[in-house]
């Protein structure tokens, strides 16, 4: 008798280890986390509106009561807000649109279930126009949730020496017509701010096409550019189903995220994904945890790791990105935190860990270091600013450029523009030049609204910068602004 229990002991305690390994609440986040691992959560699609709304409202419950333990395992949660906060009577007139007018009480379901971000670029944010984009962005910033949206991309967190850089863009329409291009301009200094001044940086993406669960060609070339200028990952929304996550030129780009909070019957649209994403070692590593929402219902259940992700990005672990860091100097953003306002980026200088100085919030654009002084100078500190002159009466991009100094940045000059209106400007490293692509009209004739463009090419005299009438100069620096 008692071999036959010690037996159906180890047969039990067998049953339940094998539980324990495959019990989606212990992937969840219930077991410790490594020391110094930090953990971010990103979620698809959140829309609290239409039958959502009316299932919360009737049963009383939160969409994320099963969700405690995952999201206090994490050190930040994010995912993609679908709609506005406001009312129906807000709504856009447009009888073929659908509109998403989030009740406001949905802020402390979100702030109480552990949410720290939420992006504001999809074909929803603008549903209910300019204002609601306004009071959305006002009352996630009053609930404590960084708004993410691409006008004051990118933002920056910090979680001990590490900063993570985020950036949120759309591809898809708004109601109120707004979306951004891939490629652009804007984004392009967006992505090289973020690279230049973080760790890691993370994109936040609404593209593709509705219900199709593989990527279009555009999403695989949008994602090729968006790695190959700066984004380390990225995570992807609209489809409303699952599109598998890929490596892509050795960085994981979730291509969809499916829905994860929608009230959507298709069979497919049941169906969720959660990056989960672990920074340690000076490595990032990223995986999926499933999701699943049953029929007649909105609310999400945790299904534990999904496999066929996580096998797909098993060996895509990108390094971190290095310290910005001049004349022994690292040059860090200041995190965003409720008390700070989302405009500008305010830089902070320090030594040995040290921080020796702060240098006040500016409308940053793009921050590089060069050799522009030769290589016997010392290296200095290209800025892109955006500024209102009151020779131009213009709030336009504005070239600065400064030295390192014991007490932060000193400016070496403050160029109004160049030879003509700027729209972009970077170091070259191999020629210690200045690459500047400019708009086709002049100062003589202002016209913002001109569409032609031309690269010039400029050397740095001490004083300012002088023009080079070089042709392989100018090839190479249309290369560099590429």
């Amino acid at each position: 008798m008692a071999h036959r229990n010690r037996i159906a002991l180890r047969l039990l305690t067998a049953i339940v280890g094998i539980l324990l390994l495959y019990s989606p609440a212990l992937y969840a986040g219930d077991g410790a986390k490594p020391s110094g691992e930090i953990r971010l959560l990103f979620t698809g699609d959140i829309m609290l509106a239409r039958q959502v709304e009316v299932e919360l409202k009737h049963r009383h419950i939160s969409p994320w009561s099963g969700f405690a333990q995952l999201f206090a395992s994490a050190d930040w949660v994010g995912g993609n807000f679908e709609g506005a906060i406001g009312t129906q009577a807000q709504c856009l007139a447009d009888s073929h649109r659908l509109c998403f007018a989030v009740p406001s009480d949905s802020l402390d379901l979100l702030k109480s279930a552990g949410f720290k971000a939420l992006s504001m670029e999809n074909n929803h944010a603008g549903d209910l126009g300019t204002p609601g984009r306004e009071q959305t962005l006002t009352q996630l910033l009053d609930a404590g949730i960084l708004p993410l949206d691409f006008k004051h991309s990118p933002q920056f967190l910090r979680f001990g020496n590490i900063t993570v850089a985020l950036v949120a863009v759309s591809t898809i329409p708004a109601a109120d017509g707004e979306v951004q291009q891939i490629p652009s301009v804007e984004l392009t200094q967006k992505l090289r701010l973020a690279r230049r001044l973080a760790n890691v940086v993370a994109v936040s993406i609404h593209w593709g096409t509705e219900l199709q669960d593989w990527p279009s060609d555009a999403q695989r070339q949008q994602a090729s550019w968006l790695v190959q200028h700066g984004a380390d990952v990225i995570f992807g929304h609209h489809p409303h189903v699952v599109q598998q996550p890929e490596c892509v030129l050795g960085k994981p780009v979730f291509f969809s995220l499916g829905n994860h909070v929608f009230d959507q019957k298709y069979p497919e649209t049941k169906d969720g994904l959660i990056a989960d994403c672990r920074i340690s070692d000076g490595r990032l590593r990223c995986g999926g945890i499933a999701t699943q929402t049953r029929p007649n219902t909105a609310i999400p259940a945790i299904m534990g790791s999904e496999a066929t992700a996580d096998a797909a990005l098993a060996d895509c672990n990108p390094r971190l990105g290095e310290d910005f860091t001049i004349a022994g100097v690292t040059l860090r953003p200041e995190p965003w935190s409720p008390e700070k306002s989302l405009e500008g980026v305010s830089i902070s200088g320090s030594r040995s860990g040290v921080v020796q100085w702060r240098f006040e919030r500016q409308n940053l654009l793009s921050l590089q270091a060069g050799q522009l002084a030769g290589a016997t100078g010392s290296a200095l500190v290209f800025a892109l600013e955006r500024h209102r002159s009151p020779l131009d009466q213009e709030d336009g991009i504005r070239p600065y450029v400064y030295a390192i100094g014991r007490r932060g940045l000193v400016a070496k000059w403050r160029g109004s523009a160049l030879a003509w209106p700027l729209l972009d400007a970077v170091v070259d490293p191999k020629n210690n030049c200045l690459c500047a692509l400019h708009r086709s009209d002049s100062f003589m004739m202002l016209n913002p609204a001109a569409t032609g463009t031309r690269v010039a090419a400029y050397k740095w005299n001490g004083f300012g910068f002088s023009g080079l009438d070089d042709p392989e100069e100018a090839q190479a620096c249309a290369r560099a602004l590429e």
